[in-house]
């Protein structure tokens, strides 16, 4: 989240408890385990395979991702 915040020039973040959460994820129909479990994984297949990211580092992908269409 920390690279997030920094990408997006937000400051600081504030901690969400578990029930808020909850709630939003009925709203948008989804399972907080999306957010609440961490995973870890690494893209060997594809990197061995030849496949290059648009966007390698999570900084990158996160300004791209909220950039204007017109500078994507």
């Amino acid at each position: 989240m920390a690279t997030i915040r920094r990408a997006l020039g937000v400051p600081f973040g504030l901690p969400q408890p578990r029930w808020m959460l909850e709630l939003g994820a009925i709203g948008i129909r989804t399972e907080t385990e999306l957010i609440l479990k961490s995973r870890w994984v690494a893209p060997e297949r594809l990197l061995d395979a030849g496949y290059a990211f648009a966007h390698p580092d999570l900084e990158e992908a996160v300004l791209a991702s909220f950039a204007p269409p017109s500078a994507r």
